[in-house]
């Protein structure tokens, strides 16, 4: 599972605004084709975890994958059935903040066909709306 190996705070604010496009990430940099936010949401580590490996399952060992997205935001909860108040809950998971136009995913070695159902087979076990987008050859 991804997570970071140290971060400077432990418990970091819950709410991000996650108005607007996303500002970086959004243009294909690796791969031939790419799975593309368009919604805004956090994507848990378990997540892009189950998308990775749903992809890497279809491409064998022709393709290669790269991640664009990490979890590098925790989401802290409380234990269940305990009362109101006394302070903030204990850190629960690891989530990435992804805006609309971030790349969270790159494939490349596959035909144009192939991509597009590995990758929409693959956007099944993410909580947002995605495009498959494709690099356009000059």
């Amino acid at each position: 599972m991804l997570m970071p190996k140290r971060v400077k705070y432990r418990k970091p604010h819950s709410h991000p605004r996650i108005k607007g496009p996303a500002k970086r990430g959004v243009t294909l940099a690796f791969g031939e084709f790419g799975l593309k936010a368009l919604e805004p949401k956090w994507v848990t580590a378990r997540q892009i975890e189950a998308t990775r490996v749903t992809i890497s399952r279809h491409l064998k060992k022709g393709g290669k994958l790269w991640t664009r997205v990490f979890p590098d935001k925790a989401v802290t909860k409380h234990p269940a059935e305990t009362r109101m108040g006394k302070g903030k809950g204990a850190p629960d998971h690891w989530a990435a903040v992804v805006r609309p136009g971030r790349v969270l995913f790159e494939v490349e070695g596959l035909t144009r066909a192939e991509a597009e159902k590995t990758l929409l087979n693959a956007s099944y076990k993410l909580p947002i709306r995605t495009k498959f987008i494709a690099r356009e050859h000059v």
